[in-house]
């Protein structure tokens, strides 16, 4: 970029404001916040930010005693961009902006493009210098950069740092130390992506990080930026990807943020009518403002660039494309189409999806979308959104409306299970049991289950069992794996305790098996966009409410059989259509007893007995509550004598 132009301005270039007020900038983070500086003997930092409508702006902090006249900040022409250099701070102060209004009000604002921020309650900037950090992880990176993540296994543990564990004094962990307890236990249980919660700078603590003041800054509470890419650089050399919770829908009114931050609404959409998420006590951001989307398309990369994270996973999606989201009539405003698509929303996503895909082509953009928005998951030259993955909230509403009934109702509710199928390739699509499942109310998931206490048990493995085999790659919300029963409490830690219990053990370890099996076998994980990978068997025995299906990999001899019974009832010689004779091996069974449950399986034998559209068939006994996987046997060659 700056090959293109002189430098001037303290090395910010003509060139980089341009593409900053076009709104393609995708490393504007370069240009604006603080920097080291140097020019010849004289070193400071320079200090760049973006404040339109202000009338002077003043940097402030313990370096000057917040005196207002001490370091002024001047605009840069006609760019709404305003900077100085300061070489009386040193790495640690904290400052702020101090801008005065058009009114002759002084406000003080944080950095919106700060490396780091004070530890809450306090709200100011710190001046950090990101480039210190030595990464180890160049073969993850090699190795991410030609690997495709659509034909790969993706079993994704969703995280809250603050909540997973604490300390015995109620303390919390820092980056540095889930290194040595957090890293080992999810490459222990088998996953392959972990996926913290927002770690971008946010105020309240309540807000699980989804209301940011701080896009730049990773959140103090657990210690400092280079800690962070410590544990991520960990995480890789340990084979485990890094998803972050990114928030580009909306962002909090604190006084320090970014809320009128020049005094007027520069970052956010001037009307309320599209301008508030009142539901949430949150301002929108004005995606048709260029320099508002640089902002948050640099963001993105930022993330990607400087911390080397895997993914985002953006939140609240469905909010952003629609003008009428959560308001009433007459409380939000058409497009210029008369309709409720938000134009602007949408072009922004797309931008995003290409800037990023443009520098990490394998990178995984994940959008948390619950509405029928076509192609959210199609590239933008093909009239999508651009994005590479996208949350099934509806196979999540209706499976777990399903597994919450009384097992009589089911057979009437058949549907709930087989209807994601009719829309199973639509997009490319993760099967979500996440955070938002498990609070306010709505109970753990296992509390979710219906019946006794030792039901809930045997039903909730069959259920993750059916997960798993079901098209879309998966996500587990921390708890879920062991039948935490409390639901999640955001400022306690998880039932450790649990564990003592055989029934939550036994979960365990089966989740455990579960996540192995899973990965071992490609037919679970190679062809999610077609029918290619799967077959139904018997989709319409709503009676005995079972299901049955076949999962292919790209070699159609490498498959698996998926049976679930989803009764207390055992259902006895049931017969089903498989697609090759010879024996199959039970590989997976819910109910086994090395997992808590009651039953044992070796091999079934496949005959030439023709049943639906196949023409061999086996039976076997079915346990209550149970899904078993079966995978044919290879035929062994007799040594010779």
């Amino acid at each position: 970029m700056e090959n293109n132009t002189t430098k001037n301005w303290y090395g910010i270039t003509d060139f980089q404001l341009f593409l900053f007020g076009q709104g393609t900038n995708s490393q504007a983070y370069k240009m604006l916040g603080c920097h080291k500086y140097t020019d010849g003997d004289f070193n400071g930092y320079r200090f760049a930010v973006w404040a339109p409508n202000a009338t002077a702006v003043s940097l402030v902090g313990d370096f000057n005693g917040w005196d207002l006249n001490n370091s002024a900040l001047n605009m840069i022409e006609d760019t709404g961009v305003w900077v100085c250099i300061n070489n009386n701070i040193t790495e640690g102060c904290i400052y702020k902006y101090a801008i005065t209004t058009k009114s002759g009000e002084v406000i003080y604002k944080a950095d919106p493009y700060g490396f780091l921020c004070e530890v809450r309650p306090n709200t100011a900037s710190v001046v950090c210098d990101l480039d210190g950090y030595k990464w180890k992880d160049k073969k993850w990176q090699a190795h991410s950069a030609k690997t495709a993540p659509y034909d790969q296994p993706m079993l994704i543990y969703e995280a809250h740092l603050g909540s997973w564990r604490r300390k015995e004094d109620g303390s919390l962990y820092s980056y540095e130390e889930l290194i040595d307890v957090l890293i080992p236990y999810v490459k222990g249980m088998g996953y392959t992506h972990i996926e913290l919660m927002p770690l971008s700078e946010h105020p309240f603590d309540g807000s699980w990080g989804y209301q940011v003041t701080g896009y730049y800054a990773a959140t103090s509470r657990y210690g400092t930026p280079q800690q962070l890419m410590q544990f991520i650089d960990a995480c890789h050399q340990n084979g485990i990807s890094v998803i972050m919770d990114w928030v580009p829908a909306h962002f909090p009114r604190d006084a320090h943020g970014l809320a009128k931050f020049d005094g007027t609404p520069i970052y956010e959409y001037p009307d309320p009518r599209i301008g508030e998420h009142k539901e949430w006590g949150t301002l929108v951001f004005d995606f048709g403002r260029n320099e508002v989307n640089t902002f948050l398309i640099s963001n993105a990369h930022f993330w990607f660039e400087m911390y080397h994270i895997d993914g985002l996973r953006v939140d609240a999606v469905s909010s952003m494309l629609y003008r009428d989201y959560n308001r009433s009539d007459g409380n939000w405003i058409a497009n210029k189409d008369g309709g409720n698509e938000n134009y602007e929303a949408v072009r922004f996503l797309q931008e995003l999806n290409k800037a990023i895909f443009k520098d990490y082509p394998n990178a995984l953009m994940i959008a948390e979308e619950s509405t029928a928005w076509p192609s959210v998951t199609k590239p933008v030259d093909q009239g999508g959104l651009g994005f590479n993955f996208k949350w099934n909230m509806g196979w999540m509403n209706d499976s777990l409306r399903y597994m919450s009934m009384d097992p009589y109702f089911r057979k009437y509710n058949h549907n709930a299970l087989t209807f994601s199928m009719f829309y199973a390739f639509s997009e490319n699509y993760i099967l979500p049991l996440s955070h938002d499942e498990v609070v306010h109310g709505k109970r753990s998931l296992l509390d979710k289950m219906y019946g006794t206490y030792e039901e809930k048990f045997m039903q909730l493995k069959a259920y993750y069992a059916y997960m798993m085999a079901h098209p879309g790659k998966k996500l587990l919300f921390m708890g879920g794996e062991f039948g935490q029963f409390i639901e999640w409490r955001p400022a306690e830690g998880l039932d450790w305790n649990l564990h003592e219990y055989d029934t939550h053990d036994g979960l365990l370890r089966f989740v455990q098996f579960l996540n192995e099996t899973y990965k071992n076998e490609k037919s679970f994980w190679q062809i999610e966009d077609s029918w290619d990978g799967f077959k139904w068997i018997n989709a319409g025995d709503e009676n005995n409410s079972v299901l049955s299906f076949v999962r292919y990999a790209k070699a159609k001899t490498n498959h698996v059989v998926v049976i679930s019974s989803f009764t207390p009832v055992a259902r006895q010689n049931y017969r089903i259509g498989v697609p090759s004779g010879g024996e199959y091996e039970i590989i997976l069974n819910s109910d086994d007893q090395r997992f808590g449950g009651s039953s044992t399986f070796a091999t079934v034998k496949a005959v030439n007995k023709p049943w639906g559209e196949f023409k061999h068939s086996l039976a076997l006994d079915l346990p209550p509550f149970t899904t078993l996987y079966l995978k044919r046997k290879r035929a062994t060659k007799k040594k010779e004598s």
